[in-house]
């Protein structure tokens, strides 16, 4: 995958990681932006519009390596690439998933769970440029 998340600053407990279950045939990198998948308590990786996202992967998963489980971190800052085709991310707006490691503007009308949310943009960035994001800041 690309465009994984970095790290700007980890906030809380050390970004207040929290480990879910994943499929052992998966890989994932570190820095993927996660979403919620399953019941009970599982994750893989975000692509779509309408994920609901659990976090930022904090470590790399290998497939196939016997681990089932992977903590992601739920709070800091975190650089995240805008996706070309939607536009630009706006300073203190939120923004959602809608791509592999990709966000874009989330408006009233775009996101319908505030679980679609990512987080915040700390800074303005125009597409395929990368941001800022603050991650479980309030998005609604």
């Amino acid at each position: 995958m690309a465009n994984e998340a970095v790290i700007i600053e980890l906030l809380g407990n050390g970004g207040d990681p929290v480990r879910f279950t994943v499929a052992d045939g998966t890989g994932i990198e570190k820095g993927t932006i996660m979403k919620f998948s399953s019941d009970p308590r599982t994750i893989a990786a975000a692509t779509a519009d309408g994920d609901l996202i659990a976090g930022i992967a904090a470590a790399e998963k290998v497939a196939n390596d016997g681990q089932t489980s992977l903590a992601v971190y739920t709070k800091g800052i975190f650089d995240i690439a805008c996706t070309a085709s939607s536009g630009s991310a706006v300073l203190g707006e939120p923004v959602k998933v809608t791509g592999a490691n990709t966000v874009a503007p989330a408006d009233d009308d775009s996101i319908a769970h505030v679980n679609e949310c990512v987080g915040t943009s700390l800074e303005t960035g125009s597409a395929s440029e990368v941001v800022a994001v603050w991650i479980n800041k309030p998005c609604a």
